[in-house]
């Protein structure tokens, strides 16, 4: 019977998460506890990679980590970005979340509609005169390298964030008692084997979210019981729910 579910991501932001949805359905416990996090680099770290800020006159933006980190990276580093700069994000509640920063205007602010780069490229090739700053992650594939370069556009891309183990406390350790976890990425993986190297799977369920993460929980030697999306269950919540009502 699965009474308690760890669910590796941030605490949703909204009451309306289909996930409370789940716990009151099926009175089940969540608990949300990401296993690692996001950390920027320091100033010093960013000019290793000599990139000056103000060399490029448009920024592509992926993700929220990628905006905070510019914008503080300019703050640490005393740089003014000029209001004449371009903002290219994947989707729009990236593009909406740049108001944090700088005032939102639709002449300089642009996005796709998938979260994916790809519908990106036809509104930056409109714009094909600019030098596109690429912010990424430590941990990243050359993808959109490829992707910018097979479309000739002048970009570069640079390091402003990595991802660290999110530490498990020794009470977390020595109470940890939960029926099924939920994995988003192979790093959350790697860091419950990092965290607890003794732990034995036994009875409890383990869920993954994309395929790189379902392969890390068996490349760790641990049994996949769950994994979305898939053409039934598109979303993780779907895929739950599915799963509880089955095992019910």
């Amino acid at each position: 019977m699965i009474k308690k579910i760890l669910i590796s991501q941030p605490k949703p932001g909204s009451d309306k998460s289909p996930y409370y949805d789940i716990a009151n359905n099926f009175g089940v416990e969540l608990d949300f506890r990401p296993f690692f996090k996001v950390e920027g680099l320091s100033a010093k770290e960013f000019r290793q990679q000599k990139v000056n800020l103000l060399d490029y006159s448009a920024v592509v933006f992926t993700s929220r980590h990628a905006i905070d980190n510019y914008f503080k990276l300019a703050q640490d580093m005393r740089i003014t970005i000029p209001e004449t700069m371009k903002y290219f994000c994947v989707i729009e509640t990236i593009a909406l979340y740049i108001q944090k920063y700088v005032q939102y205007r639709k002449r300089k602010v642009f996005f796709g509609n998938s979260g994916k780069i790809d519908s990106l490229i036809p509104t930056m090739v409109k714009h094909k005169d600019e030098k596109y700053l690429v912010p990424q992650s430590s941990v990243h594939n050359d993808s959109i390298n490829e992707l910018l370069t097979n479309n000739k556009l002048h970009h570069k891309e640079c390091v402003m964030y990595r991802t660290v183990s999110n530490d498990l406390t020794e009470d977390e350790k020595k109470n940890f008692d939960y029926d099924m976890m939920i994995f988003f990425s192979p790093t959350g993986v790697r860091a419950l084997k990092q965290n607890m190297p003794d732990f034995v799977q036994g009875d409890v369920k383990i869920a993954a979210f994309g395929p790189a993460t379902a392969k890390e929980v068996e490349a760790q030697g641990y049994r996949l019981d769950l994994e979305a999306p898939s053409k039934e269950h598109p979303s993780m919540t779907g895929a739950l729910r599915a799963f509880l009502e089955k095992n019910k």
